[in-house]
């Protein structure tokens, strides 16, 4: 698949940067997205369920970010275009 048919899809793949909007407040903000490495979310995707979640890093290494961040939750950040 083209780069450029995955950013106009808004895809976020390992390493973007989003934007993180979700239910926690205080951690709204800019992060680095990554695949979630917990084992719950290793066994939904395993077991083939389309449900992705990502673990957000700070780019800074200032705070520890959210785990099983929902695609819904996350925005790719402008800056990545």
């Amino acid at each position: 698949m083209s780069d450029t048919l995955l950013r106009a899809l808004d895809l976020i793949e390992p390493g973007d940067l989003v934007i993180y909007h979700g239910t926690i407040r205080s951690l709204h903000g800019l992060w680095l997205a990554v695949p979630c490495p917990c084992q719950i979310c290793k066994a939904i995707d395993a077991f083939g369920i389309a449900d992705v979640r990502f673990a957000l890093v700070d780019p800074w290494a200032e705070r520890s970010g959210p785990l099983h961040a929902r695609r819904q939750s996350i925005t790719r950040s402008a800056a990545c275009a």
